[in-house]
């Protein structure tokens, strides 16, 4: 029974270290306004968001954050940088990729700027039907 107890508090600590609210960003796979909206939702859910890329990424991750500070959205609470070892497989070696996490935080009129965009949606699918 001890075993089952420390393989469940295992899992319990490996759950808490993949955080709720972080969004990895890569720049292939998703258009630009995907993190924006996902970056919008966590920070509703959350209170705040943190958005991490490698590499080529980081650029759409600078922007990400650029457009919800310029809309006024967020506020940024914190900008880390380092560099990460990943392992190429063609060759055979290390590479170091550059990382940026960027750690950012409703505003305090998030809430009434969201609603407003809510609104402006529900007009908008009115005057279409």
């Amino acid at each position: 029974m001890e075993e089952i107890t420390e393989g469940v508090n295992a899992i319990n600590l490996a759950a808490d270290s993949q955080k709720k609210n972080r969004i990895q960003v890569s720049n292939t796979k998703k258009p630009l306004f995907f993190y924006v909206n996902l970056a919008k939702r966590y920070m509703q859910q959350h209170n705040e968001v943190e958005l991490s890329a490698l590499g080529m990424a980081i650029a759409t991750v600078v922007t990400v954050a650029e457009i919800l500070k310029n809309n006024g959205l967020a506020v940024e609470k914190k900008i880390m940088t380092s560099t990460v070892d990943i392992k190429d497989d063609s060759r055979g070696r290390p590479v170091q990729k550059a990382k940026i996490e960027i750690i950012l935080g409703k505003t305090e009129n998030f809430d009434e700027l969201m609603a407003a965009e809510a609104e402006e949606r529900d007009v908008g699918d009115e005057e279409q039907s």
